[in-house]
């Protein structure tokens, strides 16, 4: 089950789209999906988590509290979707482009990608691309 929540009032152009795409890229790993919560908020909203619950006093654009075990996904995803604006201007990307990339980092997160050295973080940013690529919206 994946779940959209916004505390902020951003709304996903087309769930059923991101859900789809999402559980696509979920079992392309050979993972299997129980449950993923995205919740958009705003650059203070997560700045209180991540100072509360990392210790981290930055801004940040992706949460992710992941309580997968094995092959199972479950996990709670927060981003703040003002900061993706703001990634999408500095890296010259459009914002949809931007947040799949954002959204598609924390699921990966939770399928054991990493992000701190530099060689996860080319494998990464490698899944992130190729996995970006799987989503398509149809057409009416």
């Amino acid at each position: 089950m994946i779940n959209f929540e916004s505390q902020n009032g951003f709304k996903l152009d087309n769930p059923k789209a991101y859900m789809q795409w999402i559980e696509c890229v979920v079992n392309s790993e050979n993972f299997n999906l129980q449950e993923l919560q995205f919740v958009f908020c705003n650059d203070d909203y997560l700045l209180k988590i991540n100072q509360q619950f990392l210790n981290h006093n930055t801004l940040t654009d992706i949460i992710t509290f992941d309580q997968s075990l094995g092959q199972s996904i479950s996990a709670e995803i927060y981003i703040s979707s003002e900061r993706v604006a703001e990634n999408a201007k500095t890296y010259e990307v459009n914002f949809n482009d931007e947040l799949k990339r954002v959204m598609i980092h924390g699921v990966l997160h939770c399928m054991k990608y990493g992000d701190k050295t530099e060689e996860e973080q080319l494998k990464m940013r490698k899944k992130e691309n190729e996995k970006i690529q799987m989503f398509h919206v149809e057409q009416n």
